[in-house]
């Protein structure tokens, strides 16, 4: 059982590591760097994206013959850690939520005519995209087979009506994918849509506010009211949709780890450094047994983490759905970047606590890590069915 990473793919890690540190970090901590949403400014944005290009750093999910770097899952795992150890890495070389997604979903699943039209454009940074399932009380959220929104053939034509809400990234994208319901067959009553902006029919009823910093374009909450997607828009089978879904979140849910572990790395850092420094009673914070073990604590939840994430990206590499993986992952590092920047906050004190650090950013942004591409309690869900049925072969090493 080997933990190193092969040659090739530690070259890639140690290139994204190199960019992030020098062209991008530096602006985590420069307040003109942000916009009014807490997230980079366009402008900035879009100069570190031209030389994320030049530095063959960008859209490292996709193939090279897209513009990308074809990197697997778990190259990917190694890479988007080092990325999120900047709060703008994985923007600035695309391979952030939604539109990281979104891409990877269209390139496994799409036609050669939807990829040349839907894809593309989001991967060469043209535009932007989100994702449209998740619906108000009482339509669809963790449970998809709940949704409301529907769409009705007429001819060669569907027509949407419904709502959906926290959408992310829908006050910028220009692409959507949209799930609704073609019929009532609990499993097959779903179907996916591919639709753009400036389709008639349909509207963005507000941005909602968020308790954390927020991704390009917000959470929006959006009304169909006859929007008109012809046929050749579908993705894949009438009935499909709950497939798709399936598709995109599970290695979606796996890279949100992947970037996550970089934020609690960088949390943890900033922490090391303050304690390093730092006396009181002629003592360094660092010397006193308390400090210690909260930092052990913390980083040995990082490394729980990353062991986690890793064999499910290799499960994924295999062909392999890694299901019952990607929940543990995503349960366990979703908590670990929340304990991690608490932590960090407690030992910088008021400091962490103010905006002269990245910590209270990360604070507010790991609150929603609990709650994204499935709920904490709905992964452990899963579990739990997954033990029921295999008990001691819950944990097989094959």
């Amino acid at each position: 059982m080997d933990f190193s990473l092969p040659p090739e793919v530690k070259r890639h890690r140690d290139r994204f590591r190199a960019f992030v540190r020098e062209h991008v970090l530096p602006y985590d901590t420069t307040p003109e760097s942000f916009d009014e949403h807490d997230n980079i400014r366009e402008e900035l944005l879009q100069s570190l994206r031209d030389k994320a290009k030049e530095n063959s750093v960008w859209a490292p999910q996709m193939p090279p013959s897209r513009g990308g770097q074809g990197l697997g899952v778990a190259a990917m795992a190694a890479c988007y850690e080092e990325l999120n150890y900047s709060l703008f890495g994985p923007v600035v070389c695309n391979c952030a939520a939604p539109d990281d997604g979104n891409m990877m979903v269209l390139e496994k699943i799409g036609t050669a005519a939807q990829k040349e039209r839907w894809l593309q454009p989001i991967v060469d940074g043209r535009v932007r995209s989100a994702f449209a399932m998740t619906e108000p009380h009482p339509g669809g959220g963790s449970d998809p087979s709940m949704i409301l929104t529907t769409a009705t053939r007429r001819g060669d034509t569907w027509r949407i009506e419904g709502r959906k809400w926290f959408i992310t990234g829908a006050g910028v994208a220009q692409h959507f994918i949209l799930v609704a319901k073609t019929s009532d067959d609990p499993r097959k009553g779903l179907t996916a849509f591919l639709f753009d902006r400036d389709q008639p029919g349909w509207r963005i009823v507000r941005r909602i506010p968020i308790l954390g910093p927020e991704e390009h374009g917000g959470h929006c909450e959006l009304e169909f009211d006859g929007l008109e997607i012809p046929d050749e828009n579908r993705l894949m089978n009438v009935g499909d949709g709950l497939k798709v879904t399936q598709i995109r979140l599970g290695t979606a849910r796996l890279t949100h780890c992947m970037r996550w572990l970089g934020l609690s790395r960088r949390a943890l850092d900033i922490a090391a450094d303050y304690v390093a420094e730092r006396e009181t009673q002629g003592r360094k914070l660092s010397e006193r047994e308390s400090v210690q073990m909260k930092l052990g604590h913390c980083a040995m939840q990082v490394e729980i983490g990353r062991l986690l994430t890793m064999k499910a990206a290799t499960l994924l590499d295999k062909g392999d759905f890694a299901r019952k993986e990607i929940s543990m992952a995503k349960v366990h590092v979703a908590d670990t970047l929340h304990l991690c920047a608490d932590t960090a906050i407690q030992l910088c004190g008021a400091r962490g606590y103010s905006k002269d650090t990245p910590l209270e950013w990360i604070y507010r942004y790991a609150r929603q890590a609990r709650l994204v591409d499935g709920a904490t309690e709905v992964h452990q869900q899963v579990l739990a069915r997954h033990f029921m049925e295999e008990r001691g072969e819950f944990w097989r090493w094959s």
